[in-house]
């Protein structure tokens, strides 16, 4: 199961991350619909205050977003459904 070890604000809704299959890289989310929980992420003062909670990044409002959608947005393809845990 894929899982975020550790990620970085770069501004503009974009965030560094690294996974714990080693892959790292930015996924840019400048381009999402923000509705419902995810709204509040469209402010970028606010998307920028997320924490990394049990491999997903997770933000004050109680907003989470799996990691398999950012690993997509890093990489261009979902992550193998067998991949390593670490």
């Amino acid at each position: 199961m894929i899982s975020v070890i550790a990620a970085k604000y770069l501004g503009d809704h974009k965030i560094h991350l690294r996974f714990n299959d080693g892959i790292e890289g930015v996924a840019d989310l400048g381009d999402c619909d923000w509705k419902g929980m995810l709204a509040p992420l469209e402010n970028q003062q606010f998307f920028r205050y997320f924490a990394v909670d049990r491999g997903t990044l997770v933000w004050p409002n109680d907003a989470d977003i799996a990691p398999e959608f950012f690993y997509k947005k890093v990489t261009g393809r979902y992550p193998d459904e067998h991949a390593v845990e670490h």
